[in-house]
C-alpha cells in the first residue's frame, strides 16, 4: 500500500460521514495525478456529486453537471494504464473514469467499493484510499436499473492536498 508520510502526494476528502485520505500514485500515473491536485487546489471538486454509485462495484464523481457527460476545461489526458503486477483495481483503489476512448480521461474518477479485477489495465489508477473507507461505504447508491444513477447524491464537500493545510 502507497505511503502517506508525503503531503505533497496525498489527498483530503470531506464526505458527509468524514474524511477520507487518499495517497497519490504519481509513480504509475505522473500526469493524472498532477491533474487531480491541480483540480483539487482550484476547489474544482468542492460540492462535486457522486452522480453513479453502484453497490459492491464504485462511487464515481468528479463531473461538475452531475451528468457524468461533464468534466473539466482542461484538455483530456493520455492513458496512463498499470500492469496488473504493478496495481490492481482493489477496494479503495481511485482510478480516472473514461468514454470509450483510453485517452478520454479529464476530471471525472471513480473510487473502487470491492475488488474489480475486470478493470485493470484498462483504467488509470491515481490513488488509493488508506483511511477512511467507512465514509465512502457511506455514499448514497443509485438503483441498479439505472445503472447506478443517484437521484439527490452525496457530494464531496471539500477535497484538499495535505500539504496545503
Amino acid at each position: 500500500m502507497a505511503e502517506t508520510s508525503d503531503p505533497e502526494n496525498t489527498v483530503k476528502m470531506e464526505l458527509k460521514d468524514g474524511v477520507v485520505t487518499i495517497a497519490l500514485r504519481p509513480d504509475l500515473a505522473p500526469n493524472h495525478v498532477e491533474r487531480i491536485k491541480t483540480l483539487t487546489r482550484q476547489g474544482f471538486y468542492n460540492g462535486v456529486v457522486f452522480h453513479r454509485v453502484i453497490e459492491g462495484f464504485m462511487a464515481q464523481t468528479g463531473d461538475p453537471t452531475g451528468t457524468g457527460m461533464g468534466g473539466s476545461d482542461l484538455p483530456d489526458l493520455k492513458a496512463e494504464f498499470s500492469e496488473p503486477s504493478q496495481a490492481r483495481h482493489l477496494r479503495g483503489t481511485c482510478s480516472m473514469a473514461r468514454t470509450q476512448n483510453p485517452n478520454s480521461a479529464n476530471s471525472q474518477f471513480f473510487i473502487c467499493l470491492a475488488d474489480v479485477p475486470h478493470l485493470d489495465g484498462q483504467y488509470t489508477i491515481w490513488g488509493q484510499v488508506v483511511d477512511g473507507m467507512d465514509a465512502v461505504d457511506g455514499i448514497k447508491v443509485g438503483p441498479s436499473a439505472r445503472n447506478g444513477k443517484v437521484d439527490d447524491p452525496d457530494s464531496i464537500l471539500k477535497m484538499w492536498v495535505a500539504a496545503d493545510e
